[in-house]
């Protein structure tokens, strides 16, 4: 894996811990609140771990972008901010990973972002990929059956679009996207 070090990985944990501070989300459990963080580094795993089957992706870019994604999107984060602190790239790849809340729905906003990840880097699609393959582990309680089968389906879209960037992350996704239909 060229171009990443633990430097680099401490850097955009430190920064996406500080800027997801207080931030939780709902456990498969009633009442459960899992710390944010615990996705931002879940997804980074991921990363690393597909980072081993395609050495010759630049893993810097990958890690930080996984550690950052959802910065611009869920916090008070910016563009420029991310670009400062880490590099263009990064935050070119961070800011394709944004939805747009201007457009109108849940779809426009998704196939829009998968638009522009495909105009990024292939670690960038794989970040995509890995943060789908967390969020396929267990839906929140509080979800309906109709949602959970929509985002079951968004995972679909996800797959189509990007499952080129790496084999070991698309077959991850395809396997988490059959076991998620258990939840229905």
């Amino acid at each position: 894996m060229s171009n990443w070090n633990p430097d680099s990985f401490s850097k955009a944990w430190n920064f996406a811990t500080l800027y997801h501070q207080g931030q939780t989300y709902g456990g498969a459990q009633k009442g459960q609140k899992i710390p944010y963080i615990n996705h931002i580094g879940s997804v980074g795993v991921e990363v690393i771990w597909a980072l081993s089957t395609a050495p010759e992706l630049d893993g810097g870019l990958a890690i930080q972008c996984a550690l950052l994604h959802d910065t611009i999107e869920d916090t008070e984060a910016t563009y420029d901010l991310v670009a400062e602190n880490f590099s263009r790239a990064v935050a070119d790849g961070v800011m394709a990973l944004t939805k747009d809340s201007t457009l109108p729905s849940k779809a426009e906003q998704m196939a829009d972002s998968l638009k522009r990840i495909q105009q990024q880097p292939l670690e960038v699609w794989m970040v995509k990929m890995a943060d789908r393959i967390i969020n396929l582990h267990h839906p929140p309680y509080y979800w309906k059956p109709e949602k959970i089968e929509s985002y079951r389906q968004e995972a679909i879209s996800i797959y189509d679009a990007l499952h080129p960037a790496n084999l070991a992350l698309a077959n991850r996704l395809k396997e988490k996207i059959g076991l998620y239909q258990s939840f229905i």
